[in-house]
């Protein structure tokens, strides 16, 4: 009875620190949905296009930077509870914006709640998971994200059926938000769930390896009871502060040792390389894109939303076997196939292809993406640092994932109107086969592992360890 009252609280706190991810999802894709209408209003070039749709990045990037030492320094849960406030804040400003550059403004700053949350939450996650079903708890994070982009989606569809149906008419306030300027309600509505967001973190304890970090043995132990038992419990701490003792003061020097330094190559190149998959421009950008292959307005919405509903489907795929397939081989087919997706969609683009051959590449595309590398790479970055740096060290990582990100939203416009879509896609697809020989070459298998194993096997191994841990 003890233990499945236990795994119930752990899966509500990481369900909790999961909406980080949902909000993530739902800020990134929310902005697809208003992005012709900012064309049209603002009569935006390609490069201001672009700049609008990656700001929020450049906030991510800045967010992830300070996230790393403020997480270290003050605690998990205090950064999640500021990620909360900046979606707030950032949507009521985007939905007031009168001018590109105000909203800019406002893009960036939700972006600095995005990297707040992508930083800071699936670490949490992975610190309070026990290692059998890490994978599993980190995962929901990926999980949290495909919804929180479904019903971005969702959401944008019922409001531009909303303005459509009332066009007509004349009105006040609401009807200039949600009819006269509909983009504004779309932006808008991102407060809702941060609002949530930020009323549940306050029920969440802090993550018990933080607490111990920080000497706070007896809250560390209390947490660690209530999810494991006294026994596990009391096993864990010593663990834990066996690794802690070990690790010494805790530095970015540290990264820089034999053995972690391979540690921060992977953390450095696999999210970046995952951007290049073009996820960020297929979020961004599908309504756009579906419009550009023949669909019309409201059926675009409408694939698009498919496109959401397969993503968030088969991110259920990852979270039922990353524990059993392990981490590798899920990144390595995941981008081998989605290479043979992106070519397969540049090259329908770029003949002329069918709509239903296109919604079924890019449904193949979302499918393998949600299955494999979405999860994939933030369970291995989540957990192959030592606790004393793993918020600095999450930190970089995930700046390197914004930056891809940033790269990768910012080109595409010019990408679309300089070579065309189809070649645009064909660059990503081509870009895959160097990222599977890295990820086949230097990533570990991390599967069944406890952190502390992991960061002791990082530290006797020194190098050439990454293909050959022992299986466990």
């Amino acid at each position: 009875m003890t233990m499945i009252k236990g795994k119930l609280y752990l899966t509500i706190i990481c369900a909790t620190a999961g909406m980080g991810g949902f909000l993530f999802g739902f800020d990134t894709a929310v902005i697809s949905g208003a992005v012709n209408f900012l064309r049209t209003q603002f009569r935006l070039s390609p490069g201001m296009e672009g700049w609008i749709m990656s700001s929020a990045l450049l906030g991510c990037v800045a967010g992830a930077a300070i996230a790393g030492y403020g997480s270290d320094r003050y605690g998990r849960k205090k950064i999640l509870l500021a990620s909360a406030l900046l979606f707030i804040v950032s949507a009521l400003g985007c939905m007031v914006a009168g001018s590109p550059t105000v909203l800019v403004a406002f893009r960036i700053l939700g972006g600095v709640g995005v990297g707040f949350a992508a930083m800071v939450a699936p670490m949490f996650i992975a610190e309070l998971a026990p290692a059998h079903l890490r994978g599993r708890l980190v995962s929901i994070y990926q999980l949290a994200i495909t919804l929180g982009i479904l019903c971005s989606y969702l959401s944008n569809a019922m409001l531009l059926e909303f303005a459509s149906t009332h066009g007509g008419e004349r009105g006040g306030l609401l009807h200039f938000y949600l009819v006269d300027e509909v983009w504004r309600g779309m932006l808008g509505s991102n407060m809702i769930p941060a609002l949530l967001f930020g009323g549940l973190l306050l029920f969440v304890p802090e993550s018990p390896r933080w607490l111990l970090k920080e000497g706070r043995q007896a809250r560390a132990f209390q947490i660690l009871s209530r999810i494991s038992g006294r026994q596990k419990a009391t096993a864990e701490m010593d663990e834990i502060s066996k690794a802690l003792t070990e690790e010494g003061k805790g530095s970015f020097r540290q990264l820089l040792a034999p053995g972690i330094r391979t540690a921060l190559v992977i953390g450095l190149a696999l999210p970046f390389l995952s951007q290049l998959t073009g996820i960020t421009t297929v979020m961004y950008y599908a309504p756009a894109i579906f419009e550009h292959a023949g669909f019309r307005s409201g059926s675009a919405m409408g694939s698009a939303s498919v496109i959401g509903f397969f993503n968030m489907i088969f991110t259920f795929v990852a979270i039922w076997k990353i524990d059993h397939w392990g981490r590798k081989p899920l990144l390595i087919w995941g981008f081998t196939g989605l290479s043979i997706a992106l070519l397969s969609i540049g090259l329908l683009f770029y003949s002329g292809g069918g709509q239903q051959f296109l919604l079924g590449a890019f449904v193949f595309y979302i499918v393998v993406f949600a299955a494999t590398i979405g999860p994939g790479v933030w369970v291995v970055i989540s957990e192959i640092y030592p606790t004393k740096i793993r918020g600095r060290a999450m930190s970089i990582a995930t700046l390197s994932l914004f930056l891809g990100s940033t790269f990768v939203t910012q080109t595409y416009p010019l990408l679309r109107e300089g070579v065309g879509i189809g070649i645009a896609f064909v660059l990503y697809g081509l870009a895959m086969v160097p990222t599977i020989f890295f990820v086949r070459n230097t990533v570990p298998e991390t599967r069944g592992r406890t952190l502390e194993e992991i960061e002791h096997q990082w530290t006797t191994k020194k190098r050439k360890m990454t293909k050959v841990w022992p299986a466990k």
